[in-house]
């Protein structure tokens, strides 16, 4: 999710739609046990009340393993985090902010500990995605802290392949318009301008597509996704999931078979009163940006941080307050990209 298939919808949208469950405690037991969790310990800090400001780490395994590889064409096990997300849920829960980490991002790796014990010893200058194939989930929230300057992560939820596929089938796949045609030979995605109904695989395809989209970089890509979760989240919140006992267990179940999560969160209830608390967030109170960075001289499928643009972008989020366009505008992975591609169907 390079492959991008785990992204804020298979987290966001599988915690939302908890939200508006009143199973039966037979069904939640079996929704516990599709949950796998890691244990981050002081890494996290716990959000001050059920209103407050949050800080949510969503990652994305690039792994092969398992049911993985009929969704992404197999081979390698060993994950990493190919989509990176911080989710900013605002102070009275009502808007958020997303921001996309891309994975050719140069950074410092911090020294850290792996959750069976090993110690990582801190590197300058790695690829972001690496961070997490070396050192799992815990060096990958360390680095995030590192890279922020110190936004402390509130919780952890990572996602996989075929989880992303599985739950767009279970809320009936997605409707979407391009404004331009995506043909990428790489990913297998062919389509034409104009709306589509996508399936699960078809959705999964698209936010995959990179070489079908801009100039084939990765800031291509997490332009795209920002379009296709905004169509989304607009079109489930419009649906009749949540009044859909059987439906909701469907999605539900594919939510939770693909998600591991902090401890804090390995249970349907802790799930669901998180989503409870966010239920107010809409696709129109979402703003999507991604670090402010710049293409590293001699290496154009490398990034390199904007400093002083991301100083900017941490700590509006530090302060509670909305990204301002100054940290974003005259970077590589500023607003102005690929352009408009996905709309809401």
């Amino acid at each position: 999710m390079s492959r991008r298939a785990r992204i804020l919808v298979c987290s966001l949208l599988g915690i939302l739609l908890l939200a508006g469950g009143g199973a039966a405690a037979y069904t939640w037991h079996r929704l516990n046990q599709n949950i796998s969790s890691v244990e981050l310990g002081s890494l996290l800090t716990p959000a001050a009340s059920a209103t407050s400001d949050l800080n949510i780490l969503v990652v994305g395994s690039d792994s092969r393993a398992g049911k993985n590889a009929s969704r992404a064409g197999g081979g390698d096990d060993t994950g990493r985090s190919d989509t990176t997300l911080l989710l900013h849920v605002y102070g009275g829960r009502k808007k958020a902010a997303v921001v996309s980490i891309p994975r050719d991002t140069m950074v410092n790796r911090p020294a850290c500990t792996t959750a069976s014990g090993q110690k990582v010893t801190a590197r300058e200058g790695v690829m972001f995605n690496s961070v997490y194939e070396t050192g799992g989930a815990r060096c990958t929230v360390a680095a995030v802290e590192a890279l922020s300057g110190g936004l402390r992560v509130n919780h952890y939820v990572e996602v996989g392949f075929d989880g992303f596929a599985e739950l767009m089938d279970a809320v009936g796949g997605t409707d979407v318009t391009l404004v331009k045609p995506i043909d990428d030979k790489q990913s297998g995605i062919h389509l034409a301008a104009g709306k589509h109904h996508l399936d699960g695989q078809q959705a999964l395809d698209l936010v995959r597509t990179r070489h079908g989209v801009g100039n084939g970089s990765d800031l291509g890509r997490i332009q795209l996704q920002h379009q296709f979760l905004t169509a989304l989240i607009g079109k489930v919140s419009g649906q009749n999931v949540l009044t859909d006992p059987a439906r909701l267990f469907t999605a539900a179940d594919a939510a939770t078979k693909s998600l591991t999560t902090d401890s804090s969160l390995a249970r349907v209830d802790s799930l669901a009163s998180l989503a409870y608390s966010m239920k107010g967030i809409g696709a129109a109170s979402v703003q999507m940006v991604t670090l402010p960075a710049q293409l590293e001289q001699g290496d154009e499928d490398r990034l390199v941080p904007d400093a002083a643009k991301g100083a900017k972008l941490w700590a509006a989020l530090k302060a509670d307050k909305p990204v301002p366009d100054d940290a974003l505008t005259g970077t590589a992975s500023g607003p102005n990209g690929i352009g408009q591609v996905v709309q809401p169907g």
